[in-house]
């Protein structure tokens, strides 16, 4: 990788034409995020200058944009979201499971991210707390945290929900903790199929609310036969829910969520090469046992797929729901510490516990 290569240096030399060529196309938040990652670190933010008191060298230390998509921003975001978060780990397997949407909605999706991401983060967590709930699986109210992304390797638009779930929940009375089993979370079919009709039929509740829009390759499905016609084959294919063996313990999810939750569609250490208007970066082929390969791109497509993620105003990516949810999370993480440590007492494991 060429020293200190950056998806800024792509922006700062390809960005202004990338915005002549796409003016029609380019949205607010899309020039906004191209400004922030150009001016990032650099004397265009301002800066402060730092002495050293013994020899007297002086180091300008430039401003940071602080913006979500930017590639430099996101470490210390990340590590500050994990000192909060230590605290909330339970005694217990984690479970990372992955929600997708197929193609026949992706598209729907990136057109209307607002309305069809919410709609995505409810069906997922109604799918997860409803399924959980059932005495059938595990009988129990649970708590995850859910990230979405929407890319893949290759920088196409891809949009997905990965949610690390504690392998099990505190009983209704809440007088116990319910665990699942070591190595099985719930049925990934049974999940796929009731996420499937929970997202698309809220997708055709905001459709016929008039709360959908179409332009471009999909125009069409503004007509009701159309869009119905879609959301028909939507409902015939398998949508892909994979849950993920559980983690080895707490530390092993505290790296993982590092990785996730602050994550960008690509960052700097991927990127290989920029040689006149052509990108070269780094990207594993899942497909292929995740063999890493090099994929090279004329350098305004690189810029039009690393904006095809970007995530409107004051939407959150990161979402906490149940017994890990925001509004009563102390109260519920005290009882469900309590309940899972006397669980694990019951099966002879020392645990040390936390000072409440």
């Amino acid at each position: 990788m060429a020293a200190g290569l950056e998806v800024a240096d792509i922006f700062r030399r390809h960005g202004e034409g990338y915005r002549q060529t796409h003016d029609v196309h380019l949205g607010r938040v899309e020039r906004r995020v191209m400004s922030a990652v150009e001016r990032c670190r650099t004397a265009r933010l301002g800066g402060h200058v730092q002495q050293c008191q013994d020899c007297a060298t002086l180091r300008i230390a430039y401003n940071s944009c602080r913006n979500r998509h930017c590639p430099k921003c996101q470490g210390q975001a990340s590590r500050d979201w994990l000192a909060a978060r230590q605290a909330d780990l339970l005694p217990v397997g984690y479970f990372h499971v992955v929600f997708t949407l197929p193609q026949q909605v992706a598209a729907i999706a990136f057109q209307n991210k607002n309305a069809v991401y919410t709609i995505l983060f409810r069906a997922v967590a109604e799918t997860l707390r409803k399924l959980a709930a059932d005495p059938r699986h595990l009988g129990a109210e649970i708590g995850f945290i859910a990230v979405l992304h929407s890319w893949g390797q290759n920088l196409h638009y891809h949009p997905h929900i990965h949610c690390i779930v504690p392998g099990g929940g505190l009983s209704f009375d809440q007088s116990r903790w319910v665990a699942c089993r070591a190595s099985f979370f719930m049925p990934v079919r049974v999940l796929s199929r009731l996420f499937r009709r929970l997202f698309l039929d809220e997708l055709k509740q905001t459709y016929d609310r008039g709360q959908l829009q179409f332009f471009g390759d999909i125009a069409g499905l503004a007509s009701p036969a159309a869009f119905n016609r879609t959301v028909k084959e939507a409902r015939r294919v398998d949508w892909i829910v994979y849950a993920k063996p559980p983690f080895a313990g707490p530390e092993q999810v505290l790296a993982y969520l590092g990785r996730y939750t602050h994550r960008i569609a690509i960052s700097n250490s991927r990127l290989v090469s920029i040689d006149g208007d052509r990108v070269t970066f780094r990207w594993k082929g899942y497909r292929t046992g995740g063999k890493q390969k090099l994929m090279t791109l004329d350098a305004h497509e690189f810029i039009r797929r690393f904006l095809l993620h970007t995530v409107p105003d004051g939407f959150h990516r990161i979402r906490h729901y149940g017994l890990l949810a925001n509004g009563h999370r102390q109260l519920k993480r005290k009882r469900s510490f309590r309940r899972a440590w006397s669980s694990m007492e019951v099966k002879g494991l020392r645990i040390r516990q936390p000072v409440f």
